[in-house]
């Protein structure tokens, strides 16, 4: 199964927390991740394929990539609850709330190689809305970690409805996958979209349609 929304995939509170900054993006963001031992695996990687990280140009690169791979997985590390904070609000209307063109990057657990694209979120309050800017905290929160499309629709679904209990929820994710472009078949078009969906979203066809309605119009 699944891990479940709040699920960070790992023990928080085994090693210490310590501010890395990544090259050349002037961003700084706090890792429990063994960034020593995470290096030393990049550097025997790099061995593994037949590359030299003795020489000038890779002198650097498993430091990087260690960083880089902490970032990238950050996801794991994070907790619903803290994502979110406060930012639940008391709500009369029951009228549809639809964010769309939340983008997000993963990396795809069969290849670990990225995929990309944007996610879609409809929901229906029950006396509860949420900031918007949350949505795409959440986004992230299940994006940065190693993922396929399809559970990464479910996991958000259920984050949200865990977090407002709304009538329903709907989500729609489009991604473009770096191992068909770069590797396989190779195609350079394709898109993959997955959907969730839950509650009125699930049971009533006329708000489903409603829904998918709003992702048609093309402002997306």
């Amino acid at each position: 199964m699944s891990p479940g929304p709040q699920s960070g995939g790992q023990e928080r509170g085994s090693m210490e927390r310590k501010m890395v900054e990544l090259e050349d993006t002037g961003l700084t963001f706090a890792t429990e991740v063994d960034l020593e031992r995470l290096q030393a695996l990049a550097a025997e990687w790099l061995q593994v394929i037949g590359e030299d990280p003795g020489r000038e140009g890779l002198l650097k690169t498993p430091e990087r990539v260690a960083k880089a791979w902490a970032f990238l997985t950050r996801g794991y590390r994070q907790r619903l609850e803290e994502v979110v904070g406060g930012a639940v609000f008391p709500a009369e209307g029951s009228e549809m709330v639809v964010v769309k063109g939340v983008e997000f990057y993963s990396m795809c657990e069969h290849h670990l190689l990225p995929f990309f694209g944007k996610v879609h979120i409809g929901y229906i309050p029950d006396g509860k809305i949420l900031g918007l800017s949350k949505f795409a905290r959440i986004v992230d929160m299940f994006a940065r970690r190693l993922q396929v499309q399809e559970r990464l629709a479910v996991q958000i679904a259920e984050a949200i409805q865990e977090v407002l209990e709304p009538q329903g929820v709907g989500v729609v994710v489009e991604g473009v996958h770096l191992c068909m472009m770069m590797r396989g078949v190779e195609k350079q078009h394709s898109r993959t979209v997955t959907s969730a969906m839950l509650g009125v979203f699930r049971e009533n066809q006329k708000t489903r349609e409603e829904f998918l309605s709003h992702l048609r119009d093309g402002t997306a």
